[in-house]
C-alpha cells in the first residue's frame, strides 16, 4: 500500500490474478493506463481490461457494475466498459475484481475535444438512454442522491481550500442559486453519478466512451446533466441543455450546483498533485479551472 492509502498493483500481480482465476486468459499482455482514483485499470490483450479496486472505500464497486451494467449497456449509444468476468478476494488480492471490455480513446481531461457539437449531441442521447426511470432496487449512493442543500459544508471546505484561485463571491451566487432551486420530485433516475472529464473518452477530438461506473445509483438528474460544465466548452452548452430530457429550469440550476461541488474539488485535487500531496492528479487542476469559468459564462482559455 502507499502512502495515500491506495494499494499499488504491478503488471506481475495482474498476470497471476489472471493467471489464476482465468486461464484462458493467461498470456495475454497487460499494460497499465491512466486510472480514476479509486480504481487502477490495466489492458489486457486488445479487447479486455482488468479493474483493480484500490481503495478502502472501493471494494464494492466492481460487485455494483457486475450486477447491473451489463444489463444498461446495451442500451447505451457510448461505449463503456461492460464488466464480463467477477472475481472475489482471494489470498493474492484482498478485493474483489473484474475484467471488462476496454473502451479505446484518450481520457478528456489530457485530449482536447476538437468536435464540441458533434460531442454535445453525443453526450445528450447518452443521458436520453441512460436517465430513465430506475427499479426500486436500483444502488443507493448517499453522496449522490441526497438534496444539494446537504452538501453545503462541502462547498464550504472546497472553496476554503482553494479561495485564492477562484473568484468566491461569485461562486457563491451561483452555489445560493442551486440550493434555492426547486427539489427533483419525479422519479429518480438512472446516473452515472460521476460525470467528469476523467471518466469521458474521447477520439479523434470527438466524445465516444464513458467509463467508470462505480458511482452508478438511482437519483437526480440534475447529477449527470451537471456534466454539461465539465465536459463541453460555453458555446455549445445551451445546445447540449435543449437536447436533454431533463433540461426544465430547476434541474439546470440544480446541475450548476453539482457542476460547481466538482469544479472545486477538481480544483483541489490538482493543487494537491503541484504540491506534491496525497490524492493529487496533474491534469484535473485545469478541468476544474475551465469548469468554474463555464459556470461564470467565460470562454475556455
Amino acid at each position: 500500500m502507499s502512502g495515500s492509502g491506495r494499494w499499488e498493483t504491478t503488471a506481475e500481480l495482474v498476470r497471476a490474478l489472471v493467471a489464476e482465476a482465468h486461464p484462458d486468459l493467461a498470456g495475454a499482455p497487460v499494460r497499465r493506463v491512466e486510472s480514476g482514483w479509486a480504481n487502477q485499470v490495466w489492458r489486457l490483450g486488445e479487447d479486455l481490461a482488468v479493474r483493480l479496486p484500490v481503495l478502502e472505500t472501493s471494494p464494492a464497486l466492481p460487485a455494483k457494475e457486475f450486477r447491473w451494467l451489463p444489463g444498461l449497456a446495451p442500451l447505451l449509444p457510448l461505449a463503456v466498459p461492460t464488466p464480463l468476468r467477477f472475481t472475489g478476494p482471494s489470498a493474492r488480492f484482498p478485493r474483489p475484481w473484474s475484467v471488462v471490455t476496454w473502451v479505446p480513446g484518450t481520457p478528456a481531461d489530457t485530449g482536447e475535444l476538437t468536435a464540441p457539437t458533434e460531442s454535445a449531441t453525443a453526450l445528450a442521447a447518452f443521458l436520453r438512454a441512460l436517465n430513465r426511470p430506475a427499479p426500486p432496487d436500483a444502488p443507493d449512493n448517499p453522496s449522490r442522491r441526497a438534496p444539494l442543500s446537504a452538501r453545503s459544508g462541502d462547498f464550504a471546505a472546497y472553496l476554503e481550500r482553494v479561495g485564492d484561485e477562484v473568484d468566491p463571491v461569485a461562486l457563491h451566487r451561483i452555489w445560493a442559486d442551486a440550493v434555492e432551486a426547486p427539489e427533483w420530485r419525479g422519479p429518480e433516475v438512472w446516473l452515472h453519478g460521476d460525470l467528469h472529464p476523467a471518466n469521458v473518452v474521447t477520439d479523434g477530438g470527438l466524445l465516444t466512451g464513458v467509463v467508470d461506473f462505480g458511482e452508478l445509483c438511482a437519483g437526480d438528474p440534475a447529477v449527470d446533466l451537471s456534466a454539461a460544465w465539465k465536459l463541453l466548452p460555453q458555446q455549445v452548452i445551451p445546445g447540449f441543455l435543449a437536447l436533454c430530457p431533463h433540461g426544465d429550469e430547476a434541474t439546470v440550476r440544480r446541475a450548476r450546483g453539482w457542476a460547481l461541488l466538482s469544479g472545486l474539488l477538481m480544483v483541489s485535487v490538482g493543487r494537491a498533485w503541484t504540491r506534491g500531496e496525497p490524492g493529487g492528479q496533474p491534469t484535473w487542476g485545469a478541468a476544474g479551472r475551465r469548469t468554474l469559468r463555464r459556470l461564470r459564462g467565460l470562454p475556455d482559455r
